[in-house]
C-alpha cells in the first residue's frame, strides 16, 4: 500500500509523538524503582523514533526486527547516524526481551540510566531528521 505524502507526514507525526510520550513515561517507572518497566519503555521511545524515521523516508515497517535491519543498514551503516546508535538500539531491544520475558532477570538501574541520555539525543537527533524538531516542545505544552 502507498502512502500520499500527507499520509506519510501523519504517520511520522504519530509515530514521534508516540516516542515523546513514551520517553516521559521512563521518569515516573524510574522514580517508582520499576526499571524494567522503564527498559521497555526505554525501548519503545526508540522503536517509534526509529519508525517514524524509516517511514519518513518510504520504508515499510513490519516488525522489530525489521525496525532494526533497516535502521541499521540505511542510517548506520551508510554513517547517516554513528555506529553507536546502531548499539544503543540493539542493547535496549535485548533488555527489553530480558526484563519483559525473564522472570529471573531484572535491570540493573545504573545499566539503564546510563542509556537513558543517549536515546533521547537519538530521539531528538531523529525528530531534526523528519523536520519535527519542536515535536517536544508541542507536547510539553499540551
Amino acid at each position: 500500500m502507498s502512502l500520499s505524502n500527507e499520509e506519510r507526514q501523519s504517520i511520522v507525526t504519530l509515530e514521534l509523538k508516540k516516542a515523546y510520550e513514551t520517553y516521559d513515561e521512563i521518569g515516573i517507572l524510574t522514580a517508582a524503582d520499576r526499571w524494567n518497566g522503564a527498559a521497555n519503555r526505554l525501548y519503545y521511545a526508540v522503536f517509534h523514533a526509529v519508525n517514524a524515521l524509516l517511514i519518513y523516508d518510504g520504508f515499510q515497517v513490519n516488525t522489530h526486527q525489521g525496525s532494526h535491519a533497516l535502521f541499521n543498514l540505511h542510517y548506520i551503516k551508510t554513517g547517516v547516524f554513528p555506529a553507536e546508535y546502531g548499539r544503543l538500539y540493539n542493547q535496549l531491544q535485548t533488555m527489553r526481551e530480558e526484563s519483559d520475558y525473564n522472570c529471573l532477570f531484572d535491570i540493573e538501574p545504573q545499566v539503564l540510566r546510563d542509556r537513558i541520555e543517549p536515546a533521547h539525543n537519538l530521539i531528538e537527533r531523529i525528530a531534526e531528521r523528519v523536520g519535527l524538531s519542536d515535536m517536544n516542545t508541542f507536547l510539553s505544552k499540551a
